[in-house]
């Protein structure tokens, strides 16, 4: 069941296991201990269910029976978007962990149901197939990788594991809730669909990533200074944003399809107050989103580079990005 591009990189890795006693996480604890990969688990009580406390109770107890260490976040969100707000509070949770005790791999539960609801709620708001196939058995981030190994197996799949291996697990109640998007398409659409066409929809995942990962073999080469990201700006528009789109998660950003889309006419955006991204004529730059008083001399010499506006306040303050630009830049004039 666990995907076999990933037993490597698990196999010889620092783990952590992102679990919460539901059907996935059950069945991929049992299935990460048979394969002798090494793990330490993290679970996050968001306090909206009774049941919760149960849940972490049984994180502990198969801690302390397997010898494993079990990190918990107790967390307390308004309803207000709170599928958004529980993401961002489990990623800054486990991120935390990973960069206190140096965890290289982030394995999530995540599997094909999770996958095709995704491809689903995408091609309902207008999507390319960058944005369709939005989730990837293994992603590179800042500092860590995620690691999906469960990807390509059906909830029905696991479901069976646990019944033939006697594995407990909890239900939340929560996932019978239409009122969220996601829940809506899982119940109308994406488990009908699976339950008659696993097959043929693993399949067209097979050849969608295929297809995908032949398009991106035209590798745009990335530079780095600081916290500065730059490349060349390929004849697409289209490959940029997917790339801009990519170093964003690598940093733990994700960027909204508003973004996305002012990105397609605006020359400089800022993306979430957090990052700026400009499309120079032969250049795009990725950077921390800064604002601060710059010397007149300083502005003159951006002017007459012609550096993106909203570029500038970040390389007045980190010089040594500010230099390898004037010699790009410089260069660039020869083009």
């Amino acid at each position: 069941m666990l995907n076999k591009k990933a037993l490597p990189l698990l196999l010889e890795g620092k783990n952590l296991l992102a679990f919460s006693g539901g059907v996935d996480s059950s069945a991929l604890f049992f299935l990460l201990k048979q394969k002798n990969i090494p793990f330490d688990l993290a679970i996050v009580n968001y306090q909206t269910r009774e049941q919760s406390l149960q849940e972490v109770a049984y994180a502990h107890a198969l801690a302390k029976e397997f010898g494993k260490a079990c990190f918990v976040l107790d967390a307390k969100l308004d309803d207000q978007n709170f599928e958004a707000s529980a993401r961002n509070v489990r990623y800054e949770f486990f991120e935390k962990l990973i960069k206190e005790h140096r965890y290289t791999n982030l394995i999530t539960a995540h599997q094909l149901d999770d996958r095709l609801e995704w491809l689903l709620m995408q091609l309902s708001k207008g999507a390319g197939l960058y944005e369709l196939l939005g989730t990837h058995v293994i992603e590179r981030r800042e500092t860590y990788r995620l690691v999906r190994p469960l990807l390509e197996t059906t909830k029905a799949e696991i479901r069976s594991y646990l019944r033939d291996n006697d594995i407990n697990y909890f239900e939340d109640e929560s996932n019978s809730d239409e009122k969220y998007k996601r829940n809506f398409f899982r119940h109308n659409i994406a488990a009908p669909l699976l339950e008659k066409y696993s097959s043929g929809i693993k399949k067209s995942f097979a050849y969608l990533n295929e297809d995908l990962n032949e398009l991106m073999e035209q590798e745009i080469e990335l530079q780095s200074i600081q916290a500065l990201h730059y490349f060349k700006r390929p004849a697409s528009r289209r490959s940029a944003i997917i790339t801009i789109d990519r170093i964003l998660k690598e940093q733990g950003f994700l960027m909204r399809q508003g973004d996305k889309e002012a990105l397609k006419t605006e020359d400089e955006h800022v993306v979430g107050r957090e990052y700026v991204v400009s499309f120079h004529p032969y250049y795009c730059f990725i950077a921390p989103y800064l604002a601060y008083d710059m010397s007149k001399q300083f502005k003159e010499k951006c002017r007459l580079l012609n550096v993106p506006r909203k570029l500038r306040p970040y390389l007045y303050k980190n010089e040594d990005a500010f230099d390898v630009i004037v010699s790009l830049l410089n260069n660039s004039k020869t083009f």
